[in-house]
């Protein structure tokens, strides 16, 4: 007896004012971001600037790179191999990842490209001095 009194309660409270009728002012209309169609375009849109655009982006970029490789570039592959490309085909590359040791991959294994010009200017930065203002002088209570 308890479920049929609880279904009810819920069927009587979500009797709407919509079903009141039309002739009244308490008929109201929905807002023009009620109307479920309108949202599911704005949600979509903003996926698409957030999530999807920057992503396209990312990848012309990657694309770019591994068409412009050349010999001397250093890269990284996307299983994580680091190496020296020493020759550059139309859909592979040779990797010198040690010394008497090359490995060829498809240009697509490419995860990162770090050209020459690129690992020389990205030298590490300079470390801190050794005193830090944190630190007590000798003398000082």
């Amino acid at each position: 007896m308890r479920i049929t009194e609880s279904l009810t309660l819920l069927l009587a409270q979500s009797e709407s004012p919509a079903a009141a009728p039309a002739g009244g002012d308490n008929a109201q209309s929905p807002g023009f971001l009620g109307n479920p169609l309108i949202m599911m375009v704005l949600i979509f849109v903003i996926f698409y600037f957030i999530l999807i655009r920057p992503q396209k982006q990312k990848q012309k970029k990657l694309d770019a790179q591994r068409n412009a490789l050349k010999s001397g570039d250093k890269v990284i592959t996307a299983g994580g191999i680091h190496g020296l490309v020493t020759n550059v085909k139309d859909h592979s590359i040779t990797l010198k990842v040690a010394d008497n040791v090359k490995i060829e991959f498809e240009k697509a294994s490419i995860g990162t490209v770090i050209s020459k010009e690129n690992s020389e200017s990205s030298e590490p930065p300079a470390p801190a001095s050794a005193s830090t203002s944190g630190e007590k002088e000798e003398g000082a209570p």
